[in-house]
């Protein structure tokens, strides 16, 4: 599978803002996809999973409950809902496929292929 995200840009503080990852090759439905982001200067870390087992999801607990993750099977393309956004949610976002165990999920090691990154800043 290959993975293109968009949707990135500025946003004030409180803001609401959609990514999307685009797959082709494969249906993203068969991977746990997941959303990662890293800030300058930072590791990356996990944000967000759908699992390609009955759909469910997983959160960081900085986001929970502001962000939103889902699967549309007919575009092939996952999203992230980001709403409430605070400036420390800005970042480079990357969309990731993996076909790892659900206790795997949140670990970027575990995941094969990665979109190339949208930037996300929340700046006024």
């Amino acid at each position: 599978v290959q993975l293109v995200e968009s949707g990135g840009g500025l946003v004030q503080p409180g803001g609401s803002l959609r990514l999307s990852c685009a797959g082709s090759g494969r249906a993203v439905s068969t991977y746990n996809m997941g959303w990662f982001r890293q800030a300058l200067g930072k590791e990356r870390e996990f944000v967000a999973v759908i699992r390609r087992s009955g759909g469910y999801t997983n959160y960081a607990a900085s986001v929970t409950g502001r962000f939103t993750i889902s699967r549309d099977n007919a575009k092939n393309t996952v999203y992230l809902q980001m709403n409430s956004l605070k400036p420390e949610d800005t970042a480079v976002y990357y969309c990731a496929a993996g076909s790892q165990v659900a206790s795997a999920v949140t670990s970027s090691q575990m995941y094969h292929t990665w979109g190339q990154g949208t930037l996300v800043t929340v700046s006024s």
